[in-house]
C-alpha cells in the first residue's frame, strides 16, 4: 500500500537528503521531519508537534502551521487578482509589520484584511497587507524549524518545500532569509507523485525510496532558492 494520507504521500516525493526537514506548503503548511521513532517528550507537546504514521512504520514528526490561506483570503477580497500581481505588490514593500499568523483570529474572519488591520492597530494599503503576510509566514516557518531543531537536538542545513506553495518564489526567498537554510523547492504535485512511487516500489519497478527520490530529482522541476 502507498502512504494513505495526502501529506504522507507528498513527503515521500520530497527529494530529501541527510534527513533534512520539509514543509508541505499549501492552504495550510506542515513542517516536519521523517523519523523512525516517535517523540513523546514535553517539549514536543508544548510546541504542538505530532507523530503521524508513514511507510515502514516510520513517523512524520511534524507541526501544522498557517499556509497560503491568508493570501488566498486576501486575494478573494481584492477581486481575485492574480497571485503574480499580489506577489509584485508585496515585493515593493518592506518592514510593514508582523502578525502571529497562527492566531485563531485568522482562521475564519469575515474580512481577512480588516482582521489584519485590527491586529496591527492601524489601517494599511493592500500592498502592505500582502508584505506583512509574506514576512509573517516566513517568520512562522523559521520559529517552527527552530522548535524542531531544539526538540530533535539537531541542526539542519537544508529545508525542502513541496506542494503547490513551492511555486511562490517570494515566500521561498523570505523563508530562506528567515531560516538561514538552503531551500530546495518541488515537486509541485508531490502527493500524486509520492503515491505513484510507492506503487512502483510495491511492484518492484523501483527498488526503494532513496532510488525513487533520485528519479524524482531527475524527472521533475526541483529548484534551489538563490
Amino acid at each position: 500500500m502507498p502512504a494513505t494520507h495526502d501529506t504522507a504521500s507528498a513527503v515521500l516525493a520530497a527529494p530529501i537528503e541527510e534527513e533534512s526537514p520539509y514543509i508541505s506548503s499549501g492552504t495550510w503548511s506542515l513542517l516536519g521531519i521523517e523519523q523512525n521513532t516517535a517523540h513523546t517528550d514535553e517539549g514536543s507537546r508544548q510546541a504542538n508537534y505530532s507523530n503521524e504514521g508513514s511507510i515502514n512504520y516510520d513517523f512524520r514528526y511534524q507541526k501544522n502551521i498557517m499556509g497560503l490561506w491568508l493570501i488566498q483570503s486576501v486575494k478573494k477580497e481584492l477581486g481575485n487578482l492574480s497571485f503574480e500581481t499580489l506577489t509584485q505588490m508585496a515585493r515593493v514593500k518592506e518592514n510593514c509589520g508582523i502578525i502571529d499568523v497562527n492566531d485563531n483570529r485568522f482562521l475564519s474572519p469575515k474580512s481577512m484584511i480588516d482582521e489584519i488591520n485590527k491586529a496591527l492597530g492601524k489601517s494599511l494599503n493592500s500592498a502592505s497587507i500582502m508584505r506583512i503576510i509574506y514576512d509573517s509566514l516566513a517568520k512562522s516557518y523559521a520559529e517552527a524549524l527552530s522548535e524542531l531543531e531544539r526538540n530533535t537536538g539537531k541542526e539542519y542545513k537544508t529545508l525542502n518545500i513541496i506542494g503547490g506553495g513551492s511555486r511562490d518564489n517570494l515566500l521561498n526567498e523570505l523563508t530562506a532569509k528567515a531560516t538561514g537554510k538552503r531551500i530546495i523547492t518541488g515537486p509541485v504535485e508531490a502527493t500524486a507523485i509520492g503515491n505513484l512511487i510507492m506503487q512502483m516500489i510495491g511492484t518492484g519497478e523501483i527498488k526503494n525510496l532513496p532510488e525513487a527520490r533520485q528519479i524524482i530529482k531527475k524527472s521533475f522541476e526541483i529548484k534551489e532558492v538563490k
